[in-house]
C-alpha cells in the first residue's frame, strides 16, 4: 500500500516568511524523483526552485500559479512505493484528504479528517471554506456554498467573501475555469467603475413622471459619476520587499549627502589602454569597485552598520560591495564577496556573474545580502545626479552619473573633458561631514588620476 508524504513549503533562510507561486514544474500524476524542483517560487529576495525530499507519484499539488503561501503550508503529496497515480489519489480521497485547499495537510491526524467530514454532513450541504495558509492550526472560517466554484486558494476566497464578490457569478481566467485573484480584482474594479445610473434607477429614488415635472431642481442635483479608481499593484514580492527596505531606511538613517564632479578622462583612458593589452576585458565598473575599495580602507567608518539596541556602531572587517542592478522583476542590489581583496579581472568577471543571474531570476537570497556598502551607477539612465536611499543596514552609497563631455579647466586652460558627477549619501551617525568629503574627494581624486592605484590592480 502506498504511503502518502506531505512535503511542505520549506524555511527558505534570510528571515523568510513567505513565498509565491511562480510556476508549477510538476503536474497531479508525474513521477518525481528525489530532490526534484517541483516548484519555482518567488520570494522577498529572489526566485529560487524548490526541490521535494521525497520520489514517488505526485497526488496533489496546494497552491495555484500567483498564490502567496507561508513557510511550513502544504506544496505537494507525494505517494511513495506506488506505481498507480491513480489508484493512490483514490486511495488518499478515501483517507479523507486528497486534493484539498492550502492549509490543511495530507497528513492530518484521523480524529481531525473524520471532524471534517461531519461538518461537512451536518452541513447540509455546505462546506467550510479553507483557513489562511498558516503553519500553525486555526480556527475554520465560515461555510461557504457548496458548489462547482473552481477555486483553489484560499486567499481567493477570503478576498471574494470579504468584498461581497458571488464565486458563481465569475468566470475563470485560469486552467479549466480556475477562478484566480485576478479575476476577483477585476470583478471588484468593474463595480467600482459602474455608472451611477444604475442607482438611481433603483424603486427609491427613480422619480415618477409627476416628480419629473414638480421637482427638476432634484433631479440636476444628483450626484455625478464617481472617478474611476484606477489599477491598484500590490505591494509583494519584490517590489514589497524593496518599498519596505527604502521606508526602514528612511525611517532610521539620519542620512545625507555630499557630491562632487570629477574628470573621468584619464581612467577612461586607464581602461582603454588595459584593454588594449590583451587578455579578459576591464569594465569601468570593476574600476570604480575598486576605488571604493581603497578609499574604505582609508576610511573605515563608512564600511560599518549601527547597532540601534547596544547604540554601537560596528566597522566591519571586510567589504561585501553591492551594486544596483535594474531588472524585470524590479530592482536588486547584488553583493560580490570580499570585493578588497579582488584586482579589477576578478571584480568584471564577478560583476557580470551577477548580473546575468539577476537578469534571469537566479540570485540565490545569499547573494543578495550581507552587503556593507552600495555603488549605485545610476549613469547608465542617462541621468547626471541623484541621492540615493541607503540600503538599509549599511552606512553609506555611492553613486555615480554618465560620463560626458563638458568644457572643463585642465592645466590652466579650457578643454573638453569627460566628466562624471560622484554623490555619497552616508549615515551622519557613523561619521561627520569631514570624513564624508575625505572618502568622496579620495574618490574623485583617483577617478582623475587612477594611474597611482591601478599600479596595485
Amino acid at each position: 500500500m502506498a504511503q502518502v508524504l506531505e512535503f511542505k513549503l520549506p524555511d527558505l533562510g534570510e528571515g523568510l516568511t513567505e513565498a509565491e507561486i511562480v510556476r508549477w514544474l510538476v503536474a497531479v500524476g508525474d513521477v518525481v524523483a528525489i530532490d526534484q524542483p517541483v516548484v519555482e517560487v518567488e520570494t522577498a529576495k529572489a526566485m529560487v526552485e524548490v526541490p521535494c525530499p521525497y520520489g514517488g507519484v505526485v497526488t496533489a499539488r496546494f497552491g495555484e500559479e500567483g498564490t502567496e503561501l507561508p513557510v511550513g503550508a502544504p506544496l505537494i503529496t507525494v505517494a511513495v512505493g506506488s506505481p498507480d497515480p491513480v489508484g493512490t489519489a483514490a486511495e488518499t480521497e478515501a483517507e479523507g484528504s486528497g486534493n484539498v485547499l492550502v492549509g490543511y495537510g495530507t497528513q492530518a491526524p484521523a480524529r481531525r479528517r473524520r471532524r471534517v467530514r461531519a461538518q461537512l454532513t451536518v452541513a447540509n450541504g455546505a462546506a467550510p471554506a479553507a483557513p489562511a495558509p498558516a503553519p500553525v492550526p486555526v480556527a475554520p472560517e465560515p461555510p461557504a456554498p457548496l458548489g462547482p466554484v473552481p477555486v483553489i486558494s484560499p486567499l481567493v476566497r477570503k478576498l471574494a467573501r470579504d468584498n461581497g464578490v458571488d464565486l458563481h457569478a465569475l468566470r475563470g481566467t485560469g486552467p479549466d475555469g480556475l477562478i484566480l485573484r485576478a479575476d476577483v480584482e477585476a470583478a471588484l474594479r468593474a463595480e467600482a467603475t459602474a455608472p451611477t445610473a444604475a442607482t438611481a434607477a433603483t424603486p427609491s429614488t427613480a422619480a415618477t413622471p409627476s416628480t419629473a415635472a414638480t421637482a427638476p431642481a432634484e433631479i440636476s442635483a444628483a450626484p455625478p459619476t464617481a472617478r474611476p479608481e484606477g489599477t491598484r499593484i500590490p505591494l509583494k514580492g519584490l517590489r514589497g520587499a524593496v518599498a519596505e527596505k527604502l521606508s526602514r531606511s528612511r525611517r532610521e538613517i539620519p542620512d545625507a549627502t555630499c557630491w562632487v564632479d570629477a574628470d573621468a578622462t584619464e581612467l577612461l583612458r586607464a581602461r582603454a589602454a588595459m584593454n588594449a593589452a590583451g587578455g579578459p576585458k576591464i569594465s569601468l565598473v570593476a574600476l570604480l569597485a575598486r576605488i571604493c575599495a581603497a578609499a574604505l580602507a582609508r576610511f573605515p567608518e563608512l564600511n560599518s552598520s549601527v547597532d540601534t539596541e547596544a547604540r554601537e556602531v560596528v566597522q566591519l572587517p571586510g567589504v561585501h560591495l553591492g551594486f544596483a542592478a535594474q531588472t524585470e522583476r524590479g530592482l536588486v542590489v547584488p553583493v560580490v564577496r570580499d570585493a578588497h581583496t579582488r584586482d579589477a579581472e576578478s571584480l568584471t568577471a564577478e560583476f557580470a556573474r551577477l548580473t546575468e543571474a539577476a537578469r534571469a531570476g537566479r540570485l540565490t537570497p545569499a547573494e543578495l545580502t550581507g552587503g556593507t556598502f552600495t555603488l549605485n551607477n545610476y549613469g547608465v539612465f542617462g541621468v547626471d545626479g541623484s541621492t540615493p536611499i541607503i540600503n538599509h543596514p549599511e552606512a553609506a552609497m555611492l553613486g555615480v552619473g554618465r560620463i560626458v563631455p563638458k568644457p572643463w579647466v585642465h592645466e590652466g586652460e579650457l578643454a573638453v573633458r569627460q566628466v562624471v558627477q560622484l554623490s555619497l549619501t552616508f549615515d551622519h551617525r557613523v561619521c561627520d561631514g569631514g570624513t564624508a568629503g575625505g572618502f568622496l574627494r579620495y574618490v574623485a581624486d583617483c577617478v582623475e588620476q587612477p594611474a597611482v592605484l591601478l599600479r596595485t590592480v
